[in-house]
């Protein structure tokens, strides 16, 4: 496969940025253009967005929903179950819906 080189000129600072975004997502600026290339192609058009959130991701709201939903299953004793246990539940909590709901029709 015969190959070419590409060259455009291309602001220092954003290439410096590109080239930071792409190795922040596992590859070289070069294997992302490559990779442009052809889903441009495949697309017939502009392909895709890669993006990285602008501000740095702050797990502190998750971690405190957790917190709060491993303390709501100590307070109503669920914490311990098992997974047969939290299907069971689920399957007569169904079942019971079921047969109200039959009980309306």
């Amino acid at each position: 496969m015969a190959t070419s080189v590409m060259q455009f000129r291309v602001d220092d600072e954003l290439k410096a940025q590109a080239t930071e975004v792409c190795e922040n997502l596992g590859m070289d600026l070069p294997t992302a253009l490559r990779i442009f290339m052809k889903r441009t192609v495949i697309a017939n058009g502009i392909p895709f967005s890669m993006t990285l959130p602008k501000e740095p991701y702050n797990g502190e709201r998750a971690v405190r929903a957790l917190q709060s939903l491993s303390e709501a299953a100590q307070k109503n004793g669920t914490a311990n179950m098992s997974l047969d246990e939290i299907n069971a539940e689920i399957a007569a909590a169904r079942a019971e819906r079921s047969a109200r709901n039959e009980g309306q029709l």
